[in-house]
């Protein structure tokens, strides 16, 4: 195990400086990316009620909205990483880079339900494409020091879009921009993805394609259909009301996946490159602490998602006032996140398992602010600062901790293996406490007006009550995998 890069590397790093690499820029540039793909996953939820109200979009089809962008995304995660591999990192991030920034435009100027939901999973596809050159671009840049504060900025980044899309969401919907609406949230990646692809195209190294990779088709065909056999009943489930289809094609990925493992072994056997080599899923401590990833995004969007639905369904908040709820949260988030590192070494661990701890008694403590009827008050902005806190504490420490612990050399199989596995997360989250919300309020998003509001707000509050409680019995999970990693002596350091 190694937190420093391989020799071969530190001789590519050296040269990379030779030919005016930047280290830098490429930081900033990749990070842009990886901050827009985020963004995108989750500024859609304040953006929700707009849609179904401009677009008369049905359960599943604002469902297939939220969710269909982060389908396709941890579908094809692991063969964007693989592609990487076989086309060079560069060549690949600017063209996920490409076509995600023209299906931004596709969306921002979809006229149909049916047509944004399939731009979403086009932009879904091109972030796929793009994102797994991240970690493997900052792994050849950057050594010692520069690459853990490299680290610790890929981490805020990874899961503090989710926060700040809900802020920045808010604030585009709110601005009705030419009496645009929802619109502007797809389009503002419009001249970003522009600008970022003129400075990519000099900043970013070049490098060709490693030798003996290949794309591996048996474990790519069955891969994609194990995966959205498993998610897409996931997403559909509820507004269709769970037909029989969704339970077989659950019950139908399990084979599927097992399929996928014994297709890998056979290709790995004979010398060839499998999609998920098991060197990654054997590294001490990995499994455990992705495990805990996992359970940190499950809880990230189960409860911005049902949390947005609910100040904009139940109580009424227009997006603006729906995404300024969430400034303390992505203030607190981004404070720990940046700074978690200047504290002592041998504090790392425990602060991962009290960052579980604290989320569980905050989200607790706000279920029991919302159930009891009201609107939260000053509480909910101090409750959510502390909560942004705790979900920084327990995510960034323990995504810096497994990055740090993968050699170089299997950076590009890590990063599909982790991203698809906090894609996955996200996916699952927004999904089954979603569900469970959206049941038990008994409603699409849509604020009503007057006294239907006033009656519909109890039963929004007990919904999300409900459903807080929920998240908060997942973070005690999170928490007993956070104290087995972290007590693990093969552990990696952060």
């Amino acid at each position: 195990m190694t937190n420093i890069l391989t020799r071969d590397a530190r001789a590519g790093l050296l040269a990379g400086r030779e030919r005016g690499v930047r280290p830098g820029l490429v930081l900033a540039v990749v990070l842009i990316g990886q901050f827009m793909a985020v963004l995108d996953a989750s500024i859609v939820n304040v953006a929700a009620p707009s849609i179904h109200a401009s677009l008369h979009a049905s359960g599943a089809s604002l469902q297939l909205v939220v969710a269909g962008y982060i389908i396709t995304y941890a579908v094809l995660l692991v063969t964007g990483a693989r592609l990487g591999d076989i086309a060079g990192h560069r060549r690949v991030f600017l063209g996920g880079l490409v076509l995600f920034t023209l299906a931004s435009l596709g969306c921002g100027l979809a006229g149909t339900a049916g047509e944004l939901i399939a731009l979403r999973f086009v932009q879904g596809a091109g972030v796929a494409v793009m994102i797994p050159q991240v970690l493997s671009l900052i792994q050849r840049t950057h050594a010692g020091p520069a690459r853990a504060r490299a680290m610790s900025s890929y981490s805020a980044v990874l899961a503090g879009g989710v926060v700040v899309g809900q802020l920045v969401g808010g604030l585009l919907i709110s601005a009705n921009l030419f009496g645009s609406s929802w619109r502007p949230v797809f389009l503002v990646n419009v001249p970003i993805g522009v600008a970022l692809l003129a400075v990519g195209a000099r900043a970013l190294p070049h490098g060709k394609g490693e030798p003996g990779r290949t794309l591996d088709l048996p474990g790519l065909a069955l891969l994609t259909p194990a995966v959205l056999a498993f998610v897409l009943p996931l997403v559909l489930g509820q507004p269709e009301h769970w037909p029989l289809w969704g339970w077989i094609l659950m019950a139908a990925s399990v084979p599927l996946v097992a399929a996928f493992v014994l297709a890998e072994r056979r290709v790995a056997g004979a010398g060839g490159t499998p999609l998920i080599p098991g060197r990654v899923v054997r590294v001490p401590g990995v499994p455990v602490a992705i495990a805990a990833l996992f359970t940190v995004m499950i809880i990230f969007s189960g409860f911005f998602f049902t949390l947005a639905l609910h100040l904009q369904d139940g109580l009424g908040y227009t997006p603006l006032r729906a995404g300024l709820t969430f400034a303390p949260t992505a203030a607190a988030f981004a404070l720990v996140s940046l700074n978690w590192r200047r504290l002592p070494a041998r504090w790392h661990g425990a602060l991962i398992v009290g960052g579980f701890v604290t989320f569980t008694v905050t989200i607790a403590g706000l279920a029991w602010v919302l159930h009891s009827g009201g609107t939260g008050g000053a509480a909910i902005y101090l409750i959510g600062a502390i909560t942004g806190a705790g979900m920084a504490a327990a995510f960034s420490p323990l995504m810096t901790r497994v990055l740090m612990s993968v050699p170089v050399e299997l950076a590009a199989d890590a990063t599909g293996v982790v991203v698809t596995v906090n894609q996955l997360g996200l996916l699952v989250g927004v999904a089954t406490f979603g569900t469970l919300y959206l049941n038990l309020a008994g409603r699409l998003p849509g604020a009503p007006p007057g006294h239907a509001l006033n009656a519909f707000r109890h039963v929004s509050a007990h919904a999300e009550a409900v459903t807080f409680l929920a998240l908060a019995a997942l973070a005690i999970l999170g928490a007993a995998l956070a104290i087995t990693h972290v007590t693990n002596r093969h552990h990696a350091p952060a």
